[in-house]
């Protein structure tokens, strides 16, 4: 029998578009802008690398990530935010950051706080990972409407004493999926301030920290040692799935505390997924290479300033400071990516299927999600095609 806190679960969002589309005709040729699966170019030299190190196709990958990828996370880490850590004891390679978000939530998370049910905190709209993590080991999830109003990230400031003292994780996505806002080092620190008052850890999604229009988004990792912080208090998360154009190398890593790691690599030998040792190595290379990732954020700059020519005077348009998504307000999203799809055989995604109703209010209703993720010609045609349409 399905367990009772999984019943009410909403369907995934990409279920529901082929739902709301799939029974209708396209208008015209399809372009894709929904999901975020990078198109850039990745580094060729990967393949070379993973076909060097084929044989260990043949061997059981090391658990909690080879010493070499380890290593090359943490260089990472330093020559970005400027925090050194130990490759042994604070980090673990991760099979992709989902992985790492949901299991970072069973292997940390207590099953009472103050003898009562656990809150889990998360932005909405959000990651849907975040909410099943939460109803995975029994904790209530409290959404935290992510608005204009509220610069699109969510508002701890407001929160009851009541729920503030049975928080023992709060995930943070910065810069945002879906808006592109980042997160300032004054929001950081008063997140972390906050969770070192109340006793909960910050979980912190930075899996488009490289994809920036600007100066690089602060990273959590930064403010933390910053502030003298307890490293316990901190998880952070990276990917190269956005950085590198590697959605399908499934490689990230999470880093934090001496006890959290321990506490992840344990759950790690019973329920994880390592990473064959072929990609172990070739995301070692990855980590270390720079140029790529310089490139892939040009290309990305040369589509928001096409973004911003063609949608610009659009009422309550708003160029995303990070990340490779717009966020446009429409009056009904599901009309619209129906509306849209019908005419032009253009693909975006309702906003509501990011979020949940909190405060009565479902803070996606009133968007769609744009995806820039195709080439530049092929992004310019969408676009085009969705202003004449929606809004022309």
């Amino acid at each position: 029998m399905f367990p009772e806190r999984f019943s009410n679960l909403p369907a995934y969002a990409f279920p529901r578009l082929r739902s709301l589309l799939d029974a209708h005709a396209p208008g015209g040729d399809v372009v894709h802008m929904t999901i975020g699966e990078p198109k850039h170019e990745f580094p060729r030299w990967i393949s070379d690398i993973i076909a060097q190190n084929a044989d260990g196709f043949g061997n059981y990958p090391v658990n909690e990530g080879m010493p070499a990828l380890l290593e090359a996370a943490t260089n990472w880490v330093g020559r970005r935010y400027g925090v050194r850590l130990d490759p042994a004891r604070h980090v673990l390679a991760l099979n992709g950051t989902r992985e790492g978000l949901y299991n970072a939530m069973m292997a940390l998370c207590p099953e009472t706080k103050g003898g009562r049910k656990p809150v889990v905190l998360a932005p909405n709209p959000f990651y849907q990972v975040y909410m099943v993590a939460a109803l995975s080991v029994g904790a209530e999830p409290v959404f935290l409407n992510a608005t204009h109003e509220t610069g699109f990230l969510p508002d701890f400031s407001n929160l009851s004493e009541d729920i503030l003292n049975r928080v023992t994780v709060a995930y943070l996505c910065s810069p945002s999926n879906p808006q592109g806002a980042v997160a300032s080092r004054d929001y950081w620190a008063d997140l972390i301030s906050l969770a070192e008052k109340y006793d909960f850890r910050v979980f912190a999604d930075e899996c488009y920290s490289e994809i920036y229009r600007d100066a690089p988004p602060v990273g959590v990792l930064e403010v933390a040692q910053d502030m003298g912080a307890d490293p316990e208090r901190i998880v952070a998360f990276h990917s190269l799935s956005k950085r590198s154009n590697l959605p399908g190398l499934r490689s990230g890593f999470v880093a934090s505390g001496p006890e959290n790691i321990a506490h992840m690599k344990q759950l790690r030998n019973y329920a994880g997924s390592p990473l064959p040792m072929p990609l172990q190595h070739a995301a070692a290379k990855v980590w270390a290479d720079e140029a790529h990732v310089v490139e892939n954020r040009r290309q990305y700059a040369e589509k928001y300033e096409l973004a911003d020519d063609i949608l610009g005077n659009l009422p309550g348009y708003r160029s995303p400071e990070a990340g490779f998504f717009l966020w446009l307000p429409v009056k009904d999203g599901e009309a619209a990516a129906l509306r849209l799809w019908q005419e032009t055989g253009v693909r975006v995604l309702p906003g509501a299927y990011l979020s949940q109703t909190a405060g009565g209010v479902n803070p996606g209703e009133g968007y769609i999600r744009v995806a820039m993720v195709a080439p530049k010609s092929e992004t310019v045609a969408g676009l085009m095609r969705l202003r004449d349409c929606l809004f022309g």
